[in-house]
């Protein structure tokens, strides 16, 4: 899961950089010792004890990932472990590559179904763990056999996941009772490997809660120090993928800096102190166009990659939520273009009527989508609603429930996330003027968090699931059923059609090489989708990044000859070739 919180929008780009005075230093300066971490004791300080600046030809700088300071090194905790974690120090068994739809071995150096309902893995050979330990199929078993334990994120795997076994040394077969060839490949590459002879005996509790003050793994970085404000790897030496695969990472130390505003974060990206920032910048569209030395992927809009879609999350189980001609309603009344142009200055995309990312483009049904699809248009929302049967019968503007009730919604996103809280207002103004009335208000995010579990909400903003290997992921996320007391991750929106999720279950079966397949199961998906609206796309929210070549040059873009990896350190995207753009950079003049 990404989310990111949102700064107050800057002013124009002669404010920025004229803001030279951040209260940053033009290059950060090291960590003056290591701080302690909550629950256990912090790791060892690296050879230079932590202190003294990095030799800055060396060094990466990086910001937009971190909110407070490093809290621990358990790759379990894809959601709160320090950046890095997963991707630097340990690793997934495949890389995965959202632009060209292809699988890397990483650990693995292949892997295949040998059966109907059987998996075998072909490990490499000659990898070891930092600590100098071999990497075998026991440390494979171990890492999925910790989905046992009920409070491992990927625990549910083992509810149709019969059995895992070490073959020999260098091959694992899974057996399964169901054949999710969707989800399987998505776990091949995004769940990292753990070593068994450091974390066997370890409780439930000590698993998922420790701090692993000191990570081993088979990473081409290791732990050096970290501080209030920062995490900072340490190349090491013996990386498997430098003799295996001829890849070696080019900076020595890897320094990602906590994020404590946009005007920090804009200061030293100007003052080439920041290499890579995977900040929400908005004003950063007009430095793009001036000769300030700051990139993005794309030249001109939307910037950047597409990451996950932000969808308008209607509460199924109100009224008049409940009824898909109202929902349908509420769709046309949007005007995305106003968010994209008016919120977001270009920076983000608008979402075609089924939400799929560009990525995911073929397995778009444009048929469908034709026959069933929506886009803004007051007009058509006013007649959606009278002929459903929505009437003002009070003659204040707004239509009213079909009894006779009065329909007066709140959208809600988090206090603080001043995009959201824009696009929110006009969703409402739209909704308004087709007569429905609707009022954007700002709760607190844990408070937030409370009323999207429990179905005590309206509407919501929300982009849960972000780009992966597969278009399931997205429709898990809408049709997921059952419907629990607590909806903590999917279909917030407690939408139930049983018929749309065997599909997607159907979907879950198809095999990742059978394109076509999955094609024919997305478009009769996508046919209830547009039919019913659980969900209403709005944009698609950018990879943030902004890169300067002042220190390190050939980041990833759009421009021939340069390599096309994600420029990113967010969590869950060094495995879809993050990792890989560390191994293209080219220290600047040299």
């Amino acid at each position: 899961m990404l989310v990111r919180r949102r700064f107050a929008i800057l002013g124009a780009a002669a404010c920025m950089v004229a803001a030279g005075c951040t209260g940053g230093a033009t290059t950060p300066s090291a960590p003056s010792g290591a701080a302690q971490p909550s629950g256990g004791s912090a790791p060892a300080a690296g050879a230079s004890g932590g202190t003294g600046a990095f030799p800055r030809n060396e060094t990466l700088y990086t910001s937009g990932t971190q909110w407070g300071p490093p809290a621990n090194w358990n790759p379990l905790r894809t959601w709160d472990s320090a950046t890095g974690t997963k991707g630097l120090a340990y690793e997934t068994l495949f890389l995965y590559d959202p632009q060209t739809d292809k699988f890397t071995p990483w650990l693995a150096e292949s892997g295949a179904w040998t059966g109907e309902k059987t998996y075998e893995l072909k490990l490499r050979k000659g990898v070891t763990w930092s600590d100098g330990k071999p990497f075998t199929a026991d440390d494979v078993v171990f890492t999925v056999e910790l989905g046992k334990m009920k409070t491992v994120p990927y625990a549910n795997l083992w509810t149709w996941l019969e059995k895992a076994e070490a073959v020999d040394q260098s091959t694992v077969r899974f057996t399964f009772s169901t054949a999710n060839h969707q989800q399987w490949a998505n776990w091949v590459y995004n769940n990292a490997i753990v070593p068994k002879h450091i974390w066997q005996g370890r409780s439930e509790d000590e698993v998922m809660n420790d701090v692993n003050a000191k990570p081993v793994g088979t990473g081409p970085y290791a732990y050096h120090s970290h501080d209030q404000d920062r995490m900072v790897w340490v190349k090491r030496d013996g990386w498997w993928a430098t003799a295996a695969l001829g890849k070696d990472v080019k900076p020595k130390y890897i320094v990602d800096i906590v994020n404590s505003s946009n005007e920090v974060a804009m200061g030293l990206l100007l003052q080439k102190g920041l290499d890579l920032s995977n900040n929400f910048l908005p004003g950063v569209a007009n430095l793009v166009k001036g000769n300030f030395g700051i990139q993005t992927y794309y030249p001109e809009p939307p910037y950047m990659l597409s990451a996950n879609t932000a969808f308008l999350v209607p509460n199924t189980t109100k009224k008049p939520m409940d009824d898909a001609a109202f929902r349908k309603a509420l769709a046309h009344s949007i005007d995305t273009k106003k968010i994209v142009e008016g919120v977001y200055g270009n920076l983000v995309k608008a979402a075609g009527p089924t939400g799929l990312l560009p990525q995911w483009d073929k397995y778009v049904d444009q048929a469908v989508v034709s026959e069933k699809g929506f886009s803004f248009d007051t007009a058509t929302a006013k007649k959606l609603l009278a002929d459903a049967g929505y009437k003002d019968t009070d003659g204040d503007g707004f239509v009213e429930n079909k009894d006779g009730s009065k329909a007066s919604l709140k959208i809600i996103v988090p206090a603080g996330w001043t995009d959201w809280m824009e696009a929110s207002r006009v969703i409402a103004e739209g909704a308004k003027a087709a007569g429905i009335d609707l009022t954007a208000e700002f709760p607190d995010f844990n408070a937030l968090v409370d009323q999207r579990g429990s179905g005590k909400f309206d509407m919501l903003i929300n982009n849960e699931r972000q780009l992966s290997n597969t278009p399931w992921m997205y429709y898990d996320y809408i049709f997921q059923l059952p419907i629990n007391k607590l909806q903590n991750t999917v279909n917030f929106g407690r939408y139930e059609n049983k018929k749309a999720w065997e599909l997607v279950r159907e979907l879950d079966g198809k095999k990742v090489d059978d394109v076509e397949g999955m094609k024919q199961v997305a478009s009769e998906i996508q046919k209830i989708q547009l039919d019913e609206m659980p969900v209403i796309p709005l944009w698609y929210n950018g990879l943030w990044a902004q890169t300067s070549s002042a220190v390190w040059t050939n980041w990833p873009s759009s421009a021939p000859g340069t390599p096309k990896t994600p420029p990113t350190m967010w969590r869950n995207w060094l495995e879809l070739g993050g990792v890989l753009t560390l191994t293209e950079l080219k220290p600047a003049g040299g």
